[in-house]
């Protein structure tokens, strides 16, 4: 229940950020906001301050900032935001993804102060083998191995090894396949007996466990280097989640389907649960995560994305004219009934593979 509560509050606080630049944006450029919504309809509680209307919802999730003009209303009337040159319009629509990439750089930024989890390439004494991933269906996954696992001891009805290496797991696994062992790990506080069967015979790019291992460090920045600290590890990860979302089209297109780990919110939730039992800073390089995610996606050339309305007005400064607006609310139209039939889709095989 703790852990559903703050993903809820942590999803919530990334949406009501991204809305909150879209609001300040259109402020500072004299569009007219009708409303700034706390959570969703049906409407608890509002007030009117300075023309615009605050108000705040039953269902507490996220948010919403209603701008005049966003629809095609008002046209010429300068306080429309369809009656704004392109570039105003499309500051107003990138400023929401701007504020969600700020705000991943704080929660990185004092991540790096607190400590950022490293992994090590270099051999040294005392540092566990943790394991970082597990494969979803894996017989890992199966006998109950999680992320953040330390792994001490393997054993066999004739061996017992003190793990040292990850070449000591692999190698301990590769003699053992097909044949049930025991791997004695560290979860928190805890040390426990895990058991599990290696395939023996396996698929490509799949390990006979199906997990990753790294020997990892905490690291941590002094707060005069924080701020750089949280900036480079922005960067990486922009660049990883882009490398992923190629990843996902090329499997699209070549495959069919998407990659098995491709979650939604309830592989949100499940990975939440385990960062948070890992340590604060663990969590905070989450939501970092989660927010550089939310940018990203929301900037892809998709109708009813911020990414999809500006496109709309690349095109229009091209050909030098608006598209009509009833055209384009249309797509838009479709473009949300697409993303709510993948969030179920995936919603969905979140739910299967769990069960």
């Amino acid at each position: 229940m703790v852990t559903l509560v703050l993903v809820l509050v942590v999803i919530s606080l990334l949406i009501l950020v991204h809305e909150w630049g879209h609001f300040y944006s259109a402020r500072k450029l004299g569009v007219k906001v009708e409303e700034f919504g706390f959570g969703f309809p049906p409407k608890v509680y509002s007030r009117i301050k300075n023309g615009v209307r605050y108000s705040f919802n039953l269902l507490p999730f996220g948010g919403f900032v209603k701008i005049f003009g966003e629809h095609g209303e008002g046209e010429g009337d300068k306080q429309s935001f369809i009656s704004r040159p392109p570039w105003q319009r499309f500051t107003i629509l990138v400023a929401g993804v701007a504020m969600n990439f700020i705000l991943a750089w704080v929660f990185f930024s004092v991540g790096s102060a607190i400590g950022v989890p490293q992994m090590l390439d270099e051999k040294r004494d005392g540092i566990p083998v943790s394991i970082i991933s597990v494969l979803p269906g894996s017989p890992a996954e199966q006998a109950g191995l999680k992320f953040g696992d330390q792994i001490l001891e393997m054993r066999s009805p004739d061996v017992s090894l003190r793990i040292e290496t990850e070449k000591d797991v692999r190698d301990f696994v590769d003699a053992y396949r097909g044949e049930e062992i025991t791997l004695v790990v560290k979860r928190s506080k805890d040390v426990i007996e895990v058991k599990a069967t290696p395939r023996a015979h396996i698929a490509e790019g799949e390990g006979p466990l199906g997990i990753g291992l790294a020997r990892i460090i905490v690291k941590r920045a002094p707060w005069y280097l924080a701020p750089l600290e949280g900036a480079k590890t922005l960067v990486r990860s922009v660049s990883a989640i882009i490398l992923g979302l190629y990843t996902v089209v090329r499997e699209l297109l070549v495959r069919g389907g998407a990659p098995i780990a491709v979650s939604g919110p309830v592989g949100i939730f499940f990975f939440a649960q385990d960062t948070r039992a890992l340590g604060i800073s663990y969590f905070l390089q989450f939501v970092g995560l989660l927010s550089v995610n939310l940018a990203i996606l929301n900037f892809l050339p998709i109708p009813a994305l911020d990414g999809g309305r500006a496109l709309f007005l690349i095109i229009e400064k091209i050909r030098g004219r608006r598209i009509n607006v009833n055209i384009e609310n249309f797509i838009h139209t479709l473009g949300f009934a697409f993303l709510i039939l993948i969030m179920v889709l995936v919603t969905y095989r979140d739910i299967v593979r769990i069960l």
